[in-house]
């Protein structure tokens, strides 16, 4: 075989792109930054860029967070930390044509985390902010009350966006992830508003009670309670160890 001529490959950028979950105001929020270059100078995106010669992928993904938003989350190998943020890869984008200036390819990271204070914004983004799903996703921007965040997104962010709400959606299912959106210690009814927001549905109190509480591994009680949320005092939980719920909280049929 021929040695190999690294010069005979035209060359192409790396990028990541991150999805940024939290719930605000009972609604499920993504992250958007306003772009402050070219190309789509002044269109909303999700935060991200370019990945570094000696990066690898989620140092370049928690770099571009921390710069871009002033927000820091941890990759999902990692120690929880306190307000429970949570990191990993979502897909691989490769269209040759997604980015105008050259042949880029983006590996799209989720992140999710409890109710986040409000973004800074850095780097190349002029401006950041929460913004409902529904209103970055709604094409025709009829849901869109503020018209200054109405679609498209820039590049293909909104495909990468949609693909992270939909992992988001379906992972909650099976797994633990839904508390990643709670606080260290958290009620019940604050994780059924969770669900609700994610799946954009309402949940019987109830049966949601019944179901969380029976599902082994899934939460345990600390011994305290709140009234944070009003009425009488409310039990308190935390994650427990389980990472996979069985049997899994389906989601309704709309």
């Amino acid at each position: 075989m021929p040695p190999y001529d690294p010069s005979a490959f035209p060359p192409f950028a790396v990028t990541v792109d991150l999805v940024v979950l939290t719930v605000r105001r009972h609604a499920l929020c993504a992250l958007a930054v306003r772009r402050g270059e070219s190309p789509f100078q002044g269109r909303w995106a999700l935060p991200g860029g370019f990945v570094r010669p000696d990066e690898d992928l989620e140092d370049a993904a928690a770099r571009e967070l921390a710069e871009e938003t002033g927000l820091h989350a941890h990759p999902a190998a990692g120690p929880p930390p306190a307000y429970g943020a949570h990191l990993e890869q979502l897909a691989t984008y490769g269209d040759p044509k997604r980015d105008p200036r050259m042949r880029v390819v983006s590996v799209a990271h989720l992140v999710l985390a409890p109710d986040l204070p409000a973004p800074r914004a850095g780097g190349d983004a002029h401006s950041a902010r929460w913004a409902p799903v529904e209103t970055l996703l709604d094409q025709e921007g009829t849901h869109a009350r503020d018209s200054d965040l109405a679609p498209p997104l820039a590049f293909d962010h909104a495909r990468i966006l949609a693909d992270g709400v939909e992992r988001a959606r379906s992972k909650i299912e099976y797994s633990s992830l839904a508390t990643a959106f709670c606080p260290r210690e958290f009620t019940v009814g604050e994780l059924r508003r969770v669900y609700e927001a994610v799946w954009g549905v309402a949940l019987d109190p109830r049966n949601f009670h019944r179901k969380v509480t029976g599902t082994p591994g899934f939460l345990v009680p600390t011994g305290g309670t709140t009234t944070r949320q009003g009425g009488r005092p409310a039990q308190l939980f935390r994650a427990g160890g389980a990472t996979l719920l069985n049997p899994p909280m389906l989601r309704p049929e709309v």
